[in-house]
């Protein structure tokens, strides 16, 4: 499979030469993840489209493991869309149950591992049962730091960036804002993700290169990988790639970087 050009030389090498090559001080802190391509892999084996998705909760699995091996702060994964819900209402319905599954097999795992888990979205669109399940893994993780675990859920960017405006407009029409005191610091605070950092890496399965509504405000700066490999194969050897990768480059955030010569 083709992946970013720079890391074919790497195909020969074992998951521990691989880990061998990553620098602590130059991992991302935050990871973002478009996990794309689920009901293809299934399709392409003629198995239904939820088999995809079940198959792809083993590849979330094995990147919380390797962030927390790493020390990777923050994992951002985006689960169901805004747009998602245009989808079958069989596909829709089979989600909301795999969803509800994961959190209810998975939360003493997160538990015990030290993740904490946060859902971000327009929650109230789910089910009854699944705002239920979030909820209380959320609650039962608040506590824990080891790796911060969020969930984008019935997630679009714009809508996310709108809900932020009218978060500022309602405060500032209480009088807690004046005007002068907007910038873009302020606005992010109001964001879904507040507080967490801006992605140092995006990462996207399945061959699309796109970010398709994905935390536009916050991938400004962010350092895009686009693999052909989708979600479901996608696991501790394609991840230590990505993370090569992003060593590789040199993240500008819009400066121009004069080289001297010696």
């Amino acid at each position: 499979m083709s992946r970013t050009p720079s890391s074919s030389n790497l195909e020969h090498l074992s998951e521990q030469e691989l880990t061998s090559k990553l620098e602590q001080e130059l991992l991302p802190k935050h990871v973002a993840v478009i996990m794309d391509g689920n009901g293809r892999w299934a399709e392409f084996r003629s198995l239904p489209r939820i088999a995809g998705h079940r198959e792809g909760i083993n590849s979330v699995r094995e990147m919380i493991t390797l962030s927390l091996e790493l020390g990777i702060q923050h994992l951002t994964i985006y689960a169901f869309s805004q747009e998602n819900w245009n989808r079958p209402t069989q596909e829709i319905s089979a989600l909301m149950s795999l969803l509800e599954h994961y959190l209810s097999t998975e939360r003493a795992s997160l538990i015990e591992q030290g993740v904490r888990f946060r859902a971000i979205g327009r929650l109230d669109a789910l089910p009854e049962s699944a705002r239920r399940w979030v909820r209380t893994t959320e609650q039962e993780t608040a506590h824990l730091n080891k790796l911060h675990l969020t969930v984008a859920l019935s997630y679009g960017g714009r809508t996310e960036i709108v809900d932020a405006v009218r978060g500022v407009l309602k405060d500032a029409q209480a009088g807690s804002l004046r005007p002068d005191q907007i910038d873009e610091t302020l606005l992010s605070h109001y964001l879904y993700t507040h507080p967490l950092p801006d992605p140092d890496l995006l990462i996207r399965t399945s061959g699309e290169t796109r970010i398709s509504n994905f935390l536009l405000w916050q991938l400004a700066y962010t350092e895009l990988y686009f693999t052909s490999t989708p979600w479901p194969d996608f696991r501790r050897r394609e991840f230590l790639l990505a993370l090569i990768e992003y060593q590789r480059r040199e993240r500008r955030f819009g400066r121009v970087l004069s080289t001297v010569s010696s």
